[in-house]
This record gives structure tokens, sequence and C-alpha cells, in this order.
């Protein structure tokens, strides 16, 4: 079939309005398919003006910020806080009435011992008192009859020898008491047979090696162990190449997987004065503070030394980093009145700032003051 001028003319403007219309489609269809750029402008927390005069900004950073060096350690008892109770004597074990965890006073009871020693050393007491009463009044009754020219100087000279014979005895029968915790004058009036055993220090009794009934022997072999946990000791391993940044008196940080985000203060107060052959160590020891007996011994913590030199890093105030759940997080400005939450990790310890590992660069600008408010905000949104 041939076609005309005009019938060329509309075959050709029907392909070019069907290719217009297909473009259209296509252009259509690909701006669905982009996010909207208003739903980006919506990530984060937006404030209002009076809300954003109470968070104040600064852009962080790199700059010269205490070296730390990171050990590895373990909890121990503080050795000048632990007691190990000892048995004065052979003999019953009565009254037992602690168990492993209790808290003790200094002077409170453990238990006590009913003993055969006890009551010889008791007796031998009575009766040096009972000899030296004697003495006296046979040193008195002879000092009056020399006077009178009734006794000999031999006599008188006798006398003062038992006297004083006596006054040993008793000495050493008051000495022997003490040795056993008792007071001769006070505690023999209600003396029964048994001595009471308490505990040294104030502390948490950790160790009861003992039963109600049981005999036990006067040897070396503790029947108890009481420890302060008011301070515990942390024991690190610091290589010889790094000793050069440790100090007695230095801080130091010390974290544990038992406790996310959480750092125990600490002081270093000794260094081993040997290195050990087979590791090249030497042995660091930190005090640290236990409120509440948190730090158990022979946890695994990490000790973070705060060094002598010093490293160019990038650091932030200790007062923007918050902690959920076991990480840290800071709140970033992503435009004058919004903000979102950044995961970063840092280095904890007790100064006023912390060294950030990652998550952070240079020109950020965080938020320092104001973080309650804005995770605030950031629960009641996300609670509607």
């Amino acid at each position: 079939m041939t076609l005309g001028k005009s019938g060329l003319f509309s075959a050709a403007l029907a392909i070019v309005l069907f290719g217009a219309a297909a473009c259209s489609r296509t252009s259509t269809a690909a701006v669905v398919d982009d996010p909207p750029a208003a739903a980006k402008a919506e990530e984060g927390i937006a404030i209002d003006s009076a809300m954003l005069t109470s968070i104040n900004v600064e852009s962080i950073s790199e700059r010269e910020t205490a070296a730390t060096l990171a050990l590895a350690g373990t909890v121990q008892f503080d050795e000048d806080r632990v007691a190990h109770v000892l048995a004065p004597l052979a003999g019953q074990i009565v009254n037992l009435r602690v168990k492993v965890g209790d808290r003790l006073r200094a002077g409170e009871p453990i238990c006590a011992i009913g003993s055969r020693d006890v009551a010889a050393a008791v007796t031998e007491y009575v009766d040096s008192r009972n000899d030296l009463d004697l003495a006296e009044k046979h040193m008195a009754m002879t000092r009056d009859l020399f006077d009178h020219d009734a006794a000999s100087k031999m006599s008188l000279q006798q006398a003062e020898n038992d006297l004083g014979k006596a006054q040993v005895h008793v000495a050493r029968a008051a000495e022997a008491l003490a040795v056993l915790g008792l007071a001769a004058e006070k505690d023999l009036k209600r003396f029964n047979g048994r001595i009471t055993v308490p505990s040294p220090i104030d502390g948490v009794l950790i160790e009861r090696k003992v039963t109600e009934g049981q005999f036990v022997q006067a040897d070396p072999t503790p029947i108890a162990t009481v420890a302060n946990l008011d301070d515990v000791w942390v024991m690190g391993d610091v290589f010889e190449r790094d000793l050069r940044h440790v100090a007695r008196g230095q801080t130091a940080a010390v974290t544990s997987a038992a406790y996310p985000g959480e750092s125990f203060s600490g002081r270093v107060d000794y260094i081993s004065e040997a290195i050990d052959p087979a590791t090249r160590t030497a042995k660091v020891r930190v005090t640290v503070p236990n409120p509440g007996g948190r730090l158990k011994s022979e946890m695994f913590v990490s000790i973070a030394l705060r060094g002598a030199t010093t490293v160019r890093a990038l650091a932030i105030p200790a007062g923007a980093v918050f902690t959920e759940e076991g990480k840290s997080y800071v709140f970033v400005q992503t435009a004058p009145a919004r903000f979102e939450r950044r995961p970063i990790d840092v280095e904890h310890d007790d100064g006023p700032d912390r060294r950030v590992l990652s998550g952070l660069k240079s020109g950020d600008r965080i938020v320092t003051g104001g973080v309650l408010l804005l995770r605030q905000e950031e629960q009641q949104r996300a609670s509607r």
C-alpha cells in the first residue's frame, strides 16, 4: 500500500509521541526508586531553637594526649588485708556460727574451742594466785615478827624469796592465758572450759576448713580465712621494653568483661625488682578500691596505664561519651539543629578525656554538653 505525504507525516508524529510517552514513564519510575530527599533529612534528632540553647557542641581534632600502655591482669586479694586464722591449741570446735561469705568485725567470734589444755592453763593460774596470796600473807607476818625481834633475818629473806617466786609463777600463768585469748581477771569468772577464736580484722569469711564438733590441732593449718575486700590487688606483666612507661604512683584504669563500659580506678604501688628470664616481663601491682566487692579474686581484667610520654591522637571529653548495653556512643551534629547518635570505640581510663579508636574523624562536631537532654528527647520520640 502506498502512503501519501500526509500519511507519512502522521506516522512519524505517532512514533515521536510514543517515544516521548515511554521516556516520561521511565523518568517517573526512576524518581520513585530514589529515596525522597525529605526522608533523608528526617534522620537523627531535630530540636527546636529553645532546646538548642541548652546544647553545647565542639569540633574535635587531634591533640597531644597521655600515651596509654595496655596490660592483661588478674585480680588478687590484698595480702596485707588477709588474715589466716589458726587454732591456738588442740581441741574440739564448738559454737561455729559463721559461714563463707559472712561479714565479720574485728574481735567477732568465729568459733570456740573446748580443750583440756585450756582447763589446765586456768587451773595453773588459779593455783598460782592462791600460792601468791599465801606468800603475801606469810611475808607480812614474817616482817611483823622481824620488826618485833621475833623472827630472824634469814626467815625474812626466805619469805621475800617465796613471794618473788609466787609473783613470777602468776605472771607466767597469766601470759599463758593471754596467748589463749583469755584476760586473767575478767574472763575466768565466766570461764566454761572453752576459748573463743575471734576474727583478727574486719572483712568477709572467704574460707572455712572446720565443722562443728571437729577436732583440730595447734598447727600452721588455718581453720578459717578472713579478707578485707575494700581494696584488691591487680597484678599485670609489663614487657622489659615498656618499663620506661611505668612508675609508682601512676594512675591506672581497670576494666573487666564482667562489667562492660565500666572502669575501676587505681594506682601502681609496686614494680618487681627482677625480670622473669622466661617471659622478659616484670610484675606490676595496682591497688584498686573495690566497692561492693565487685572485683573477684582470679578475675581476668585489662589494665590501662597512663604513661609519662604523650602521643598525638583524636581525643574527646569524657562527658560526651555515654554507654548503653556495653557500647559507647556520642551525638554528632549533622545540621544546625539536628543530631544523630554514633557508635564509637574509646579507651577507658580515669582522665578527663577519652582517646578515640574508631567512629569519629577530625572536624566532626559532637555534643559535649546536654547529652542527657538529647537522650531523653530520643527516648520520648521512640516511645511515640
